[in-house]
């Protein structure tokens, strides 16, 4: 999976900004009991709730790469119908699929 080249210029200018970004994502990894699987749902859908594209299939790839199911990242999104509506979730579940047909 290559970075998007937002994420790859940000590096290119701000090394140091960037490994402490990464630092940081390895330590909330660290900092609690989730598993790698529980804590890559919590992510989609906190993508999700944020109404980000490119968070949502950013997050989507790693799912997909790291073994989930379209289905499970469908449902992860659909969890956030309530709270965020209808609008977002369609959104959400299109970057979904895009990705899903990306890497199909």
């Amino acid at each position: 999976m290559s970075l998007p080249k937002p994420y790859t210029d940000f590096k290119e200018h701000f090394p140091e900004l960037a490994q402490a970004f990464e630092n940081m994502g390895v330590l909330c990894k660290q900092a609690g009991p989730l598993d790698a699987r529980s804590a890559r749902l919590v992510k989609v859908g906190v993508a999700v709730a944020t109404g980000s594209r490119g968070g949502i299939k950013s997050q989507a790839r790693k799912a997909l790469g790291e073994g989930f199911t379209v289905d499970e990242l469908r449902h992860a999104a659909v969890l956030a119908l309530p709270s965020i509506g209808f609008a977002a979730i369609i959104a959400a579940i299109g970057w979904i699929n895009e990705v899903a047909g990306e890497t199909a």
